[in-house]
């Protein structure tokens, strides 16, 4: 059986003195999540409470009913004053300078209110978007886009899935965008573009094909597309189960000959993939973070809903095998927890190109598993679970679409499957392995 063994610890190695295996936060970081924890309890709560209630029966749902940005806006303000902005940004001059690692805790504890992030401005897909800008935009790009993102003035999208192929494998992208003079005219179709809907969105990274002949990683690019440029059409809301997830939204968009300046390429044609890279890292794992956030909150209404909740004379919790649904549900976070730490020191030792297998992995496992957490936590309230009076319901059509929005879990299992594999075929063959199965 040693071959079997070395094998598998060719992979992963479990050296108790490899830093890969120290998942302890920062001791500069901790001050900070204390302070995150806190600002949610006392500021973010509050207001989510305000903010929903002002938005009650607003007749128009593309847009903020009055006193709704306005009791935003005054958290986000006490955030900034706080120095509670812009965590997402790792080792970045812009944002904190915290690793992944560190930001790892703290967007746990921002997957526990939904407005959390936007408050303290590490909302998807601004995170992604301000990311790949601070990485490779040029200082015009920067000043234009990235500046007012990182203010929080603006919000912003990421174009990518289109509805007429299968986009999970980038390489179907077909939007095209050709040059013409000193402009790109882009045409084509996408849907599900999220935040689209939001009046405050004002721009687009948009993946696009630019060279249909060349290699096949080089085809595609990714371009700025202001939101409000001429042929830029938003046919409606694509639903999520039902629910048009007014006002964030996401949008079926056709582009019909819409025209942008050349110098809204990002970094230049065919480095689509590349750019692709940077969102792969952090970005990618963030919904991870903040997904067991969501696990979270969903054990503590399970388990406080079981101990006020009478049936047939006994607490609910002590009914069928809800101690043991309780149980399995803090085991899988403990464990969740532990994947997505390891994936977000991974990338701070390996960098994010060596770490994707990590990054495939959690991506694979957590939103599963959390959407099973949910789904016991709306059992165990019954009809109410599925109502609009807890935020279970929301929370389980966000999950569930991160099985698909991220990448489906098709293809982070084979990603991470085939990754095993080429373990064993790089390896030498032991022949006397051979006697062992005959016997």
């Amino acid at each position: 059986m040693t071959m079997t063994a070395d094998r598998a610890d060719s992979s992963f190695k479990l050296n108790p003195m490899d830093d890969l295996n120290d998942l302890r936060m920062s001791e500069k970081a901790l001050p900070l999540l204390n302070k995150v924890k806190a600002f949610i309890k006392d500021v973010v709560e509050p207001m989510s409470e305000e903010f929903h209630r002002l938005g009650e029966g607003n007749p128009n749902i593309w847009s903020y009913a009055p006193g709704q940005l306005e009791a935003l806006e005054a958290a986000k303000d006490k955030a900034k004053a706080a120095g509670l902005w812009n965590f997402f940004l790792p080792n970045a001059e812009t944002g904190e300078g915290l690793s992944n690692l560190d930001y790892a805790y703290i967007a746990v504890e921002l997957g526990k209110n939904r407005l959390a992030s936007e408050t303290m401005n590490c909302a998807a897909p601004d995170t992604g978007n301000m990311e790949v800008l601070e990485r490779v935009g040029t200082p015009a790009q920067k000043k234009q886009w990235l500046e007012p993102l990182l203010e929080g003035k603006i919000r912003s999208a990421f174009a990518m899935t289109e509805l007429n192929s299968a986009s999970s494998d980038a390489k179907n992208v077909n939007t095209r965008a050709t040059l013409v003079g000193d402009e790109y005219v882009i045409n084509g179709e996408k849907h599900y573009i999220s935040g689209a809907g939001d009046p405050r969105c004002k721009v687009m990274i948009t993946m696009v094909q630019t060279s249909p002949d060349g290699p096949p990683n080089l085809r595609q690019s990714q371009i700025l597309v202001p939101t409000d440029a001429p042929g830029v059409r938003i046919v409606g809301p694509q639903h999520v189960f039902g629910d048009p997830d007014a006002p964030h939204g996401h949008m079926h968009i056709i582009f019909d000959n819409v025209r942008v300046p050349a110098s809204n390429m990002l970094l230049g044609e065919g480095r689509g993939f590349e750019i692709s890279q940077l969102r792969l890292g952090p970005g990618r794992i963030h919904h991870c973070m903040r997904a067991i956030g969501s696990a979270e909150k969903a054990l503590d209404l399970l388990v406080t809903r079981g101990l006020t909740r009478e049936a047939f004379g006994k607490p609910l919790v002590q009914l069928g095998g809800n101690i043991e649904i309780i149980s399995r549900a803090r085991i899988e976070i403990e464990a969740m927890r532990l994947m997505v730490l390891k994936a977000a020191k991974a990338m701070d030792v390996l960098g994010n190109q060596e770490a994707r297998i990590w990054i495939h992995m959690v991506k694979a496992m957590v939103p599963e598993r959390v959407c099973k957490i949910i789904d016991q936590a709306i059992q165990m309230h019954g009809a109410l679970g599925v109502s609009q009076h807890t935020p279970l319901a929301k929370m389980y059509a966000n999950t569930r679409t991160l099985r698909l929005a991220d990448g489906p879990d098709e293809v982070h299992h084979m990603v991470v499957g085939r990754n095993e594999l080429r373990q064993y075929r790089e390896m030498p063959v032991d022949n006397s392995m051979a006697a062992v199965f005959r016997s």
